[in-house]
């Protein structure tokens, strides 16, 4: 029998957007010798989106809906600028696994159908990605973040400080996860190629995934 490679699911925050750390990110990534699945934040689209709820007072409902879709257009932007492979469902995440490419999440698809997501900015991206990493049996969750964390943050202490959502934790149930900010890219290329997270683990997140 033959054991499937280990599975990482990768965040790229929104804020790195205009970040001339974004490129050096992907390229470091795109050294993880096994399967990667990334996952956007909404970038400037989800602020547009931010931005407009209380001038037009539509619904947590309906902003939950186009925050999703706001990561579909950074992602539709990433894809393009960097050659990554878009995949909306397991399926196309899995086929291009086979093909040795990075999948990039398309989220509306998934998240649109799914009964246990709850609706409202208390859900960003970082919540659906712990998401998508629990769906897909993923090993670890890795969090490209704009600022840095201590070695011994707690999921608590990130959470009060804004540098996850509120519904982190009850998405990510248990799930080893390590955050990495500007001070871990000089390293992240090095550690991803031989299987090792970059950045500083939260609660009980392992730096190492790989066999």
């Amino acid at each position: 029998m033959t054991t499937r490679a280990p599975l990482l699911v990768a965040k790229i925050g929104g804020s790195l957007h205009d970040s001339p750390h974004l490129a050096r990110w992907i390229e470091a990534l795109a050294r993880w010798p096994h399967r990667l699945t990334l996952v956007c934040g909404g970038g400037p689209f989800a602020d547009a989106v931010r931005a407009a709820q209380p001038k037009l007072l539509f619904s947590e409902e309906a902003a939950h809906a186009m925050a999703i879709l706001a990561m579909e257009q950074y992602a539709l932007a990433l894809a393009d600028l960097y050659g990554l492979a878009l995949a909306a469902t397991r399926e196309e995440i899995d086929a291009a696994h086979k093909r040795g490419q990075i999948a990039l999440w398309r989220a509306a698809k998934m998240a649109g159908a799914a009964r246990d997501i709850a609706p409202g900015w208390d859900v960003t991206s970082d919540s659906l990605a712990a998401w998508l990493a629990r769906q897909t049996g993923a090993g670890a969750l890795l969090l490209i973040k704009s600022v840095d964390i201590g070695a011994d943050s707690a999921l608590e202490s990130i959470a009060s400080a804004g540098i996850v959502d509120p519904a982190f934790r009850d998405y990510v149930d248990g799930m080893p996860v390590n955050v990495a900010g500007p001070r871990a890219l000089a390293t992240a290329g090095a550690l991803m190629a031989s299987g090792a997270l970059p950045g500083a683990p939260v609660a009980s997140a392992t730096q190492k995934i790989a066999s």
